[in-house]
């Protein structure tokens, strides 16, 4: 029996669904879109935001959020190229806060980082950022303080070009995805402190041990899983947090929300797309439609038309898109670990949905992706298949059997029926030969381009790539086969060209890490451990080379300078602020230091970031120079 208390009880619910729902900033509702404008404003523009808690709702779930203006995301800051804009930060949280603007060249005292270039804004404080806007295309803000971008403090921002922008489209839809987590962030580190796979619910086991010898035959699976257990690492390990954790929104949305965008179709759309999430990277496509990437964080590039890419954390990338049917389209961006997605709708008209994609076979790490260096290796034998009874094997008994301390010399003609499958749990293969690895799946692998580098010792390092590879042709992990076009680093070409005039020095720094520990790190020490910047001379021109030690793609991100990529393009080199290093990858960038002060340089893993893999950049004037 229903009585008057539930029913007023439900209305009250429905209403504060409604009105949580309603928190959204307009430009991520569900809608029209914003068409381009026509007369850009000129001159100072002023802004107020507000830092505070805010209740919202996600598919239905109610969670607590560090809010900008009471949104997750933030609202739209929209600029000019060429004006003066006056921002007011009101802070009224109960702790120190702060906003950076990501990706945006301005005066070192106004970028936002505490420690660094201001102190923060203290609780119940206001702090006013100014600034010449001296660029145009597609970023975002966010905090640096603590883990308050977890928590939902983020938003996108546009720059209009002050010549006539060379993308024409009739209308654009801002897609920000993030990924949102009901837990306490702060409680989730410290679960990862502790036990750095706890969140990988995709380990492999017995099972899939027996799966993979259906599909690939005894002696490579053999190969494969004596090859991990020598390095006791997972080829699992793709994220760290997952979808088990996270729900991933676009525009604020959850998966069930279904944000939708409008167009008419016949229409060139222009999506800008933002990965604003704190350490997921997302596999985005629009099943049906292929998009032409125009822009790749803020920089305008030669139009290149793929049917997926891979979007690291922190970039952004611009894309045209042409529905021509009249009918709706299913935006899909699959988490890199294939553990959840976030998705929204193109369409027509409001209420309109396509078929959501199903999530793809979860990818796996390769002994590429450990820097190790296969030719002429050769594992030896697997146990014989003649005289091994697998078939009487419990298999539900040996789930997350370690393998990696068994004498495989052995294991010949050994009867697996009788077995006691009480007394092989905790089973070691780790002491397989390095040397005998001939046969693995190298996968399509990039150019070896250096052997192993600089020893880096402590437990902040616990591996060092035998070999680094040029990986700027490579789709992502997870992408290599599946059967369409992917953007890659190397398609990414200047439209307009850039300085060219040779670097002066080189700067190599190393990525690294302990997944144990959970210890991030540059060149094997915290920042907590590092009592000096990186210097950059003022007016220099220098190559940074990365080399990236650890089995985790890092997007690595410079604040205040760009980083040319040296992808073959000569003098039409992508401009980027954020550049993912695939695992055992070399990469090298090329920078103008021309912004004095203080920066900071850092993984854009929140929580790698926040675990040490982190640094300051200075840039001082030469001896005598006057600035």
């Amino acid at each position: 029996m229903v009585t008057r208390r539930q029913i007023l009880g439900s209305v009250t619910a429905g209403a504060t669904l409604v009105a949580l729902e309603g928190l959204l900033p307009a430009w991520a509702q569900s809608g029209a879109g914003v068409w381009p404008p026509a007369d850009p404003r000129t001159g100072p523009h002023e802004f107020d935001l507000k830092i505070g808690r805010t209740p919202i709702m996600v598919d239905g779930k109610q969670g607590s959020a560090v809010t900008i203006n009471g949104g997750v995301p933030g609202p739209i800051m929209r600029f000019k190229e060429g004006e003066t804009v006056t921002i007011r930060v009101h802070n009224t949280l109960d702790e120190s806060s702060s906003i950076h603007w990501h990706g945006i060249l301005l005066p070192f005292e106004m970028d936002g980082v505490p420690g660094v270039t201001f102190p923060g804004i203290p609780a119940g404080e206001t702090f006013t950022y100014k600034y010449q806007v001296s660029q145009s295309g597609t970023y975002w803000y966010h905090s640096h303080s603590g883990l308050q971008e977890q928590l939902g403090q983020y938003g996108p921002i546009i720059i209009d070009p002050a010549e006539p922008d060379p993308v024409s489209y009739d209308r654009e839809h801002v897609i920000v995805l993030s990924d949102w987590m009901f837990k306490n962030p702060y409680r989730v580190l410290g679960k990862l402190k502790k036990q750095s796979d706890y969140l990988n619910y995709q380990q492999r086991t017995l099972g899939t041990f027996f799966n993979d010898v259906s599909e690939k035959g005894l002696t490579a699976t053999w190969k494969d899983r004596m090859a991990w257990g020598r390095m006791r690492m997972s080829p699992t390990d793709i994220a760290d947090i997952t979808g088990h954790i996270y729900t991933y929104l676009l525009n604020g949305h959850g998966p069930q929300s279904n944000w939708t965008g409008l167009f008419n179709p016949g229409e060139s759309v222009r999506l800008r797309i933002i990965n604003a999430a704190t350490m997921s990277y997302f596999n985005f496509r629009i099943p049906g439609l292929r998009m032409t990437v125009v822009q790749a964080d803020g920089q305008n590039v030669e139009p290149v038309t793929v049917d997926e890419m891979q979007i690291a954390v922190a970039e952004t990338y611009d894309v045209i898109v042409t529905p021509e049917e009249d009918r709706a389209y299913t935006i899909f961006a699959e988490s890199m670990d294939r553990s959840g997605h976030a998705r929204g709708t193109l369409a027509p008209r409001m209420g309109m949905s396509a078929p959501v994609p199903s999530l793809r076979k979860p990818a796996l790490r390769s002994m590429l992706d450990m820097g190790m260096d296969m030719p002429g290796m050769d594992m030896g034998s697997p146990p014989k298949s003649s005289g091994m009874d697998m078939g009487s094997m419990d298999h539900s008994k040996m789930s997350g059997m370690d393998m990696g301390s068994m004498d495989h010399s052995k294991m010949s003609g050994m009867d697996m029926g009788s077995m006691d499958k009480g007394k092989m749990s905790g089973m070691d293969m780790g002491s397989m030969d390095k040397g005998k690895m001939a046969g693995m799946d190298m996968g399509g692998a990039g150019p070896i381009v250096a052997r192993h580098g600089p020893d880096h010792h402590g437990p902040g390092a616990i591996s060092v790539a035998d070999v680094q590879r040029n990986r700027l042709g490579e789709p992502g992990t997870g992408l290599k086969d599946v059967g369409h076009r992917v953007l890659v680093y190397n398609d990414l070409k200047a439209l307009v060209p850039y300085n060219q005039s040779p670097p002066e020095r080189d700067v190599e720094l190393h990525l690294t890490g302990n997944m144990e520990r959970y210890m991030w790190s540059f060149d094997g020490k915290k920042f907590s451990e590092i009592n000096s910047p990186i210097p950059f001379r003022h007016g220099e021109r220098l190559r940074l080379i990365l080399v990236n030690d650890t089995m985790m793609d890092h997007p690595i991100h410079l604040h205040g300078m760009w980083m040319e990529l040296e992808n073959g393009h000569g003098e039409y080199l992508p401009r980027k602020h954020t550049i993912s290093v695939k695992p055992a990858e070399r990469v090298s960038l090329l920078i103008n230091a021309d912004a004095p002060g203080r920066w900071a340089f850092h993984c854009h893993l929140l929580f790698h970031m926040d675990m040490g893999m982190f640094r300051v950049v200075e840039v001082s004037p030469y001896e005598g120079e006057i600035l």
